[in-house]
């Protein structure tokens, strides 16, 4: 091998559950921390990629730590060429199939292929990848709010900044979610963007309903409004709505945007750097999005996606929900509302007091 390419050492993975400032309560249950799997693939030229998941659930953490480290057995000794190492891992995998705890694995070894690759080159990812970073339009990211309890952390959000917040539907009534659209649109006024995720809560017929009801108040889109898997009624939902349909933080790998596209499911797309494939499968779906003008925002990982959206020819949002603040010696800043790429590599490194804290054992 080329001494100018680096080669896998080692692949080790820790389970944390780290608290989060604001819980985050959806259609059908309310994250109070944030159960994360960090990733840590060192290579023989003394450089350690990094990246890390969110794994949704507690019960999840051990078994996705057991499966990365599993896996990142076999990869001693390859090389770091992550297009190489996806198509091993897409054949390795292609019986069982990669939805799953197999796929956020895959992604997430992923991403910390290329934060190694940029490492090693001293530049920020975005760079390595052709663009550079730049300030990235962020939307401060709520779970279901109450106009009249929240209005301060609301309030802080137009402080700093921010153009754009989202809230969650679906946990109440066509009436309730109504009651607290109408509030905050009246408290952030009519220049701010203001969008409402559903969590795939609704079947196609309420969330036309609910969608025509919410039409008054100006939504920027509406998301994922019906299950993921449910392209036919994503585009049934499509057809006569009002607002936008954004999705896409639920479909996997870039073959699964593309039979999201061709069924015309969503006016946008989201993907999420845990599900699509990492870095690797991102470029392939900005892609697709660009053949298709579709603008692409990003789901989580604040701090990866915002190297990612810089060379996004579509890129329209970055979410921004810091789960992964109290883990990060550098967290991602907000700047007038954006988030601007750091590097070298993703810019990742984990302060180690804190980890120590919440790892789980």
């Amino acid at each position: 091998m080329s001494a100018s390419v680096p080669a896998i050492r080692s692949v080790t993975a820790r389970g944390l559950v780290v608290p989060i400032a604001r819980p985050v309560k959806t259609a059908f249950s309310t994250i109070d921390a944030a159960p994360m799997v960090l990733i840590d693939v060192a290579t023989d030229q003394g450089v350690t990629g990094r990246s890390y998941i969110f794994a949704y659930a507690k019960l999840t953490v051990k078994p996705l730590v057991h499966l990365i480290e599993e896996i990142g057995r076999e990869l001693v000794g390859k090389p770091v060429a992550p297009f190489d190492l996806m198509k091993a891992m897409d054949a390795k995998f292609r019986l069982l199939g990669w939805q799953g705890l197999v796929g956020m694995a895959v992604s997430g070894l992923d991403m910390a292929y290329w934060d190694a690759l940029g490492q090693i080159a001293g530049r920020p990812l975005a760079e390595l990848l052709g663009g550079a970073p730049r300030p990235i339009k962020a939307y401060d990211s709520y779970g279901v709010v109450d106009p009249i309890a929240d209005e301060r952390a609301l309030r802080r959000s137009l402080e700093q900044g921010f153009r754009g917040i989202k809230i969650k539907g679906g946990d109440g009534d066509a009436a309730n979610d109504e009651r607290v659209v109408k509030g905050v649109r009246a408290l952030l006024g009519p220049d701010i963007a203001l969008m409402i995720d559903f969590n795939q809560s609704l079947d196609p017929a309420e969330a036309g309903r609910r969608i025509a009801r919410l039409a008054p108040y100006d939504l920027h889109w509406i998301e994922e409004p019906v299950p993921q898997e449910n392209l036919s009624g994503h585009a049934k939902v499509r057809e006569t709505s009002p607002t936008p349909i954004q999705a896409g933080e639920n479909w996997w790998f870039p073959r699964g945007f593309a039979e999201a596209i061709a069924a015309g499911a969503s006016d946008f797309i989201m993907p999420d750097l845990m599900k699509c494939g990492g870095v690797t499968g991102w470029l392939q779906v900005a892609a697709q999005a660009e053949a298709a003008n579709i603008p692409m925002s990003s789901h989580l990982f604040a701090e990866a996606s915002a190297h990612m959206l810089a060379v996004t020819p579509s890129a329209h949002w970055l979410e921004f929900l810091d789960f992964a603040r109290v883990i990060l010696a550098h967290p991602a800043e907000i700047i007038d509302g954006t988030v601007t790429a750091r590097g070298p590599g993703l810019g990742l490194e984990w302060n180690e007091a804190a980890v120590a804290t919440y790892l789980v054992s």
